[in-house]
């Protein structure tokens, strides 16, 4: 059985709704399914609905964006009471943050680059009450005629050099993952390779409730899986992984059907971890 536990959808930084990505599943022969849009919830509702008549499982899932010592750290986390008071509060606190980081922009691309756009032409490039972000800045810079494209708007002005741009006030990854596990769920370190310190990091976030490492990913090549599900036995951490779907790449085709499938046996031990912790409980 084939499983991506890694997809964004037009609620955050994703191309497609929540059902066009269900029927891409599908048709990529997947069996199980998270959609783990960022800071957000909403699209699993949507998919899961959509697909209960379906051949394909759904997992409720997110991703959560964090900060810590200038690195931009990323927990996953299935299976949490999204109804949890504090990780409601934590996704409301997310989408606040995300939003003033927006508007700040705007003001500073319109005072100190001439550039001016709208917050409306950035919000209509998600689904409604989604995560805006980054991407969304650059095409909206682009499609103004600041830039000629959206690499020329994160290179010139959507980076921590640049001085129109303004950091988010964001929660820790120790924090995102302690909600996470208070919740319910299973707290995972996503595409840890990007981060420098990740060795440090996952043992430090395993005293707030760690309990995964995202070993399988697009970015990551076998060395580095090899790598990252060593350091996860070494720690009695899971592993996990997925495609970090967010758009068809012309060049490879659809990145939900790429060469990095995970093996079914991640699903397995999700799904043990999982029970684990209900008997924690």
């Amino acid at each position: 059985m084939k499983v991506d536990l890694h997809i964004h959808t037009c609620y955050s930084d994703g191309a497609f709704s929540p059902e066009k990505i269900v029927d891409c599943a599908i048709e990529a022969g997947l069996g199980v399914i998270a959609v783990t849009d960022h800071d957000n919830v909403l699209s699993y509702g949507i998919a899961s609905e959509y697909a209960k008549d379906k051949p394909l499982e759904i997992l409720p899932g997110v991703e959560i964006n964090t900060l810590y010592k200038g690195y931009e750290v990323h927990i996953l986390g299935y299976f949490m009471d999204l109804n949890n008071s504090d990780f409601q509060k934590l996704i409301k606190n997310q989408q606040q943050a995300r939003v003033k980081q927006t508007k700040e922009i705007i003001y500073l691309l319109s005072k100190k680059a001439g550039i001016k756009i709208t917050y409306d032409s950035i919000i209509k490039q998600v689904a409604e009450g989604g995560s805006i972000g980054r991407p969304h800045i650059a095409k909206a810079i682009t499609n103004a005629g600041g830039t000629s494209s959206v690499i020329e708007a994160y290179n010139k002005y959507i980076n921590d050099d640049s001085n129109v741009y303004v950091q988010r006030k964001t929660v820790s990854p120790f924090d995102a993952v302690e909600v996470i596990y208070d919740a319910g769920g299973i707290p995972v370190f996503a595409h840890p390779f990007d981060v420098d310190i990740a060795d440090k990091l996952t043992v430090e976030m395993m005293n707030f409730g760690l309990r995964g490492l995202e070993a399988y990913h697009r970015k990551h090549s076998p060395a580095i899986i090899e790598y990252f599900s060593t350091l996860a036995e070494k720690y009695g951490l899971i592993v996990t992984g997925g495609s970090d779907f967010h758009a068809p790449n012309p060049n490879n085709g659809n990145i939900i059907m790429g060469k990095n499938f995970v093996p079914d046996w991640i699903y397995d031990e999700l799904m043990k971890e999982k029970r684990r912790m209900e008997l924690a409980k």
